[in-house]
């Protein structure tokens, strides 16, 4: 994948004295499931929709292709969207909804048919094409829905939290499902999400938004061991964020100790924020640690324990698949490639 389908170009969206989008640049490749990931409020839904035409920019440029689509209404644009509220037809049977951008373009009633069954079969809805979408389950309608965008043919399909309505099982089952009809059909996917699981779960890249700015664009093994900031960190997976000061390469200070890590290019006595995740934390007898600390709580979560430890000022999150027992001291070490050292954001 190295041929970009959509650029963003320095897109700003202002609403009133409100700036929703700043500065935005972003490429999206042929192919490629591109994840916009962030709270709500960050822009992640305006950006989606200036690219389908439904919202303009107030500053930029969207590049679809090569050329500028500014000036392209919606239907004209090679794109499809999926919002969250499916938008179905309540009076049409499944098969109806998803044939509804077929009969608009006039395409022959026997094209169409064939066309149908091809959808039903792609979203395991085979046989249900003559159910009203009202007897449908939620991820049966999701299904339509997304089947009524493909059919079309579009180069992008947009989905905006299109499993936010879903029970936990079965966003977990369409999570997987919609990664295998992206790579079936080898089309591009702009996803919004606030999930990170989805993000992690679905995406070969992931675009990190916060209050407007991209924070941080990477693949999603990237994105998680090597975040750019603290944002980053918190927002995706959880995370032990301590300030420390970088002594110089490959050593960090932090909580009164000094630290191996395999980071540079600091400068000399640069603050800056400690990353280590709670998986990373390993507990050891409190005589081989390099810190030490009182275990406050300890949380069974099924594949591992999820333990609190007051090490002075300081309570860390620990992960772990052995319990060690609340009251107890305990001792933790954090191997060098492990500590994640970031620039402090300006703020």
């Amino acid at each position: 994948m190295s041929e970009h389908l959509i650029d963003l170009v320095g897109v700003c969206k202002t609403f009133g004295q409100s700036t929703v989008l700043s500065n935005i640049n972003l490429f999206v490749r042929k192919n490629e499931f591109l994840t916009l990931l962030g709270p709500s409020g960050c822009g992640k839904t305006t950006t989606l929709r200036i690219i389908g035409g439904f919202e303009y920019p107030t500053n930029g440029d969207v590049i679809f292709d090569g050329k500028s689509i500014l000036k392209l209404p919606p239907h004209k644009r090679r794109v499809n969207t999926v919002f969250q509220k499916y938008a179905l037809f309540p009076n049409m049977n499944a098969a109806e909804n998803i044939a509804f951008g077929l009969r608009i373009k006039k395409v022959p009633s026997q094209e169409i048919t064939r066309r149908v069954e091809d959808m039903l079969r792609l979203v395991n809805l085979r046989g249900y094409g003559r159910r009203a979408v009202t007897s449908l389950s939620g991820g049966q309608q999701q299904r339509v829905a997304i089947a009524r965008a493909l059919i079309n043919e579009p180069d992008v399909l947009l989905l905006d939290e299109p499993l936010g309505a879903l029970d936990l099982k079965l966003r977990k089952d369409m999570q997987i499902e919609l990664k295998n009809m992206q790579q079936k059909l080898g089309i591009t996917f702009i996803y919004v999400t606030h999930d990170q699981e989805e993000a992690l779960t679905m995406s070969d890249t992931i675009a990190v938004m916060n209050a407007g700015e991209i924070q941080q664009i990477g693949k999603p093994e990237d994105i998680y061991n090597e975040p750019g900031n603290a944002f980053v960190a918190n927002f995706i997976g959880e995370s032990n964020i301590v300030a420390g000061v970088m002594r110089g390469d490959y050593c960090v200070e932090f909580l009164g100790r000094r630290f191996e890590c395999v980071d540079k290019g600091f400068k000399p006595d640069e603050p800056v924020d400690v990353v280590v995740r709670p998986e990373d934390v390993r507990i050891v007898p409190q005589s081989e640690g390099a810190l030490t600390g009182v275990v406050r709580n300890v949380i069974f979560k099924g594949v591992h324990y999820e333990m609190l430890i007051q090490g002075g000022e300081f309570l860390w999150k620990a992960h772990s698949t052995v319990m060690s027992a609340a009251g107890g001291w305990v001792g933790i070490v954090v191997a060098p490639d492990l500590i994640h050292v970031m620039r402090k954001v300006a703020t």
